[in-house]
């Protein structure tokens, strides 16, 4: 069973907040997070600026494993204080700390935000953000101020060099693995070649998402009240995150529902255009949708890899490497006429 650090994370906190004392209370693991883990924590805090009741979560790495491609907490952390300054709805980042001997791995505390993340909960549950047409719209806003963010960025400096060809570069990145990998993928490999006949030329790079979907973002009972999970950010083709957010392995059943499940297209595309004054490219979006499908399918493989050696045992993991097989078939499916 996974333990929270109380002690370590409570006398950071002291130290971060300049706090006299600090208790915790209500500490609970969130579910979800299969590369972190997201515990909701109480902090109960004596002198200084944050003196009361700070309800918060901690986000820490899940294991010493972890997905390759996946940033670390001090990087996710600067990448959201970056878009809070946006503009765009995330929850507060407080503070960073690198981790210790008992807290095991660097991780970081932000406010907490209310609501269900669940993404099947949000797909089949109206009571949660009811306006479907609103919430799309929404969906399509806080995506534009994302975009509104472009290279060179200073307090993002970490980030890989931006590719004038993104499309080309992350076929690249997933020829290699797939060339080291102990298994073949047949499907994927045919995947890759469909998208590099087709690659498309990308008039601006700018920050995106890098999983921008249903289940990584939270409602209350009326509205969208926050964006989640920057662990795959970048620089890349703004389209690649509109077709990610409207692919078919990310609607969670409601394959009605092109826009994440929960609306359609032309509602997110609107709120999109609306706040960034651009006009989305629809004949382009559908080749990153194959691309969403095929970059799933790399992740789920690794996923499944921390599961089979070993390294971290979890169902989660091992179920998540079982939905390859579908990838692939949508993949061919959606590349069959050339």
């Amino acid at each position: 069973m996974k333990q929270f650090p109380k002690e370590s994370v409570s006398q950071f906190v002291k130290e971060a907040a300049g706090a006299e004392t600090v208790e915790v209370s209500n500490v609970r693991l969130l579910s979800g997070g299969a590369i972190q883990e997201n515990w909701r924590v109480d902090f109960h805090i004596q002198g200084g600026e944050y003196a009361g009741k700070l309800e918060s979560v901690v986000r820490r790495d899940s294991s010493a494993s972890g997905v390759a491609i996946s940033h670390g907490r001090e990087q996710e952390f600067a990448l959201l204080k970056r878009v809070f300054e946006a503009g765009v709805t995330v929850p507060e980042p407080l503070w960073l700390s690198g981790g210790g001997s008992e807290a095991e791995a660097p991780f970081f505390i932000m406010r907490r935000i209310i609501g269900t993340a669940s993404a099947h909960t949000i797909v089949k549950d109206l009571s949660y953000a009811s306006d479907r047409v609103k919430l799309a719209e929404d969906l399509g806003r806080e995506l534009a101020k994302i975009h509104s963010i472009t290279p060179p960025d200073e307090a993002l400096g970490f980030l890989s060099e931006p590719s004038n060809q993104p499309a080309i570069t992350q076929i690249a990145k997933h020829r290699e693995f797939l060339d080291t990998h102990h298994t073949a993928y047949p499907a994927l490999e045919w995947g890759l070649r469909w998208l590099e006949r087709n690659a498309p030329s990308t008039a601006q790079v700018t920050l995106c998402h890098g999983d921008y979907r249903t289940g990584n973002y939270i409602v209350d009972q009326e509205k969208l009240t926050g964006i989640l999970d920057w662990e795959f950010t970048g620089w890349s083709d703004p389209l690649e995150d509109i077709g990610w957010f409207c692919a078919k392995c990310w609607r969670f059943g409601r394959q009605d529902l092109e826009a994440g499940g929960i609306g359609h297209r032309e509602d997110f595309y609107r709120g999109y255009e609306q706040e960034s004054g651009k006009s989305i490219d629809r004949s382009s979006v559908f080749y990153w949708e194959v691309m969403a499908h095929l970059n799933w399918a790399v992740i789920a493989i690794q996923q499944g890899e921390r599961h089979c050696s070993g390294r971290e045992k979890s169902l989660l993991l091992a179920l998540t490497a079982h939905i390859v097989p579908e990838l692939e078939w949508n993949v061919l499916k959606m590349t069959e006429n050339g």
